[in-house]
């Protein structure tokens, strides 16, 4: 005879989690299987659609891995290793001005580990994250694994997607709202937020008791003279700012996945360190080859701020030069959205690689849908400058003749 359990059993079934279901697809890399078939066919792909630099990676770095003897490779410690901690704590008084202890920086594998931790942290499951979009579509992925909502605020192409007045963001509150999370300067948009609108969110936060969250990853990275406000540097923000970092492309360095989180919130601090233990250790081979930075002076970043504005020059006067493209010229970062005149940009980035070429070549962009939370984008691509400025110039002229082929097919 069947006992209820062997029946209960027999009709349960072997599914996937709710979260895995609602996990999205990465808008920068979901139509990497396209290229790779455009490869295959002979043709040349330009990618613009991803923030990897082709610039060297700073040769104190790669040297540093020549002088390592270690014959057993280790764990480090959860916080990150003392050597690397103390030179995060050396740049960001040299650099910043700000004086931080050590048990305020937290070694984390790259910032995507740092941008989860702090998630988990200050919020609860099913609680809310503000945010402007468009957005780093990453962000929407971390949400889901902390089991958070997102709450867009959404900026605009013709403000240069500044923040929103005061106004949009009140409407943005929830009962359910925990953290605020800002990107300056901004990837996707290449937006850098002034010190006002800085303050603007900050108060919000403190009067609305929200964690700000800062992904200040390409901090270095700010053109025509500017500079990047911390939210570090803002008064009053000990208790609710939380900052994630990253060396990856700062110094040309995505594959050693390594960054930091820094707050001034012990609790929060602690909070996070406990998860670190968690996962034991951040890498210490990156950890080791980080310290090599430190031996690199100001002229470091000013070169390759030179050369990052030169080519964001060159993308902007070639993007704009193409009839029905429209963007304000990028401010930081290595990126803009660019609105073209077609009304499936989607559709679009996938007819470059799987119908058109121009003498064996074509070019990969990332389709801006993905990068919002709203029903926007939809004629928009984010692209990133990360090539030198001759094939910048080349996939420009690619992008061109594929719009006007594309628009001439109906």
């Amino acid at each position: 005879m069947t006992s209820l359990h062997e029946l209960e059993q027999s009709e349960r079934t072997l599914t996937l989690s709710l979260r895995a279901h609602r996990m999205p697809a990465s808008p920068i890399r979901k139509l990497a299987p396209l290229a790779e078939a455009a490869k295959a066919r002979g043709t040349k792909v330009y990618h613009l659609n991803i923030g990897q630099p082709d610039i060297e990676t700073p040769a104190c770095m790669r040297d540093r891995l020549k002088m390592l003897d270690s014959k057993v490779l280790e764990y480090s410690p959860s916080t990150g290793t003392p050597e690397f901690l103390r030179s995060l704590e050396h740049y960001y008084r040299t650099r910043l001005g700000l004086d931080l202890a050590t048990n305020q920086i937290l070694a984390t594998t790259g910032g995507s580990e740092a941008i989860l931790f702090a998630f988990i942290a200050c919020a609860n499951e099913g609680d809310d994250v503000i945010l402007v979009e468009p957005f780093y579509a990453n962000y929407r992925a971390f949400a889901t694994m902390a089991g958070l909502n997102i709450v867009p605020v959404t900026s605009r192409g013709r403000d240069g997607f500044h923040t929103p007045p005061l106004h949009v963001w009140e409407r943005a509150l929830t009962p359910r709202s925990r953290i605020v999370i800002i990107c300056n300067p901004s990837n996707p948009t290449g937006t850098v937020y002034t010190r006002e609108e800085l303050e603007m969110v900050a108060e919000f936060c403190r009067r609305n008791n929200l964690f700000l969250i800062s992904d200040e990853v390409y901090r270095e990275f700010v053109y025509d003279g500017a500079r990047a406000i911390s939210a570090l540097e803002l008064a009053d923000t000990d208790d609710f700012v939380v900052v994630v970092d990253s060396l990856s492309k700062r110094y040309s360095a995505c594959g050693i996945r390594l960054g930091s989180l820094v707050t001034r919130n012990a609790e929060v601090y602690d909070a996070c360190l406990r998860m670190a233990q968690g996962r034991l250790s951040p890498p210490g081979l990156a950890q080791f080859i980080a310290v090599g930075v430190e031996s690199l002076g100001e002229e470091y970043t000013r070169d390759i701020v030179t050369e990052y504005q030169q080519r964001r020059d060159v993308l902007y006067e070639g993007l704009t030069a193409i009839p029905g493209v429209f963007l304000q010229k990028p401010e930081g970062a290595f990126y803009c959205i660019a609105k073209l005149p077609v009304e499936d940009a989607d559709d679009f980035a996938v007819y470059l690689l799987s119908e058109f070429e121009d003498e064996g070549e074509t070019v990969m962009v990332a389709p801006a849908s993905g990068f919002y939370a709203s029903a926007l984008g939809k004629n928009e691509v984010r692209i990133a400058y990360v090539l030198n400025q001759n094939h910048l110039r080349r996939a420009v002229d690619l992008l061109g003749k594929a719009l006007t082929r594309y628009n001439s097919r109906a």
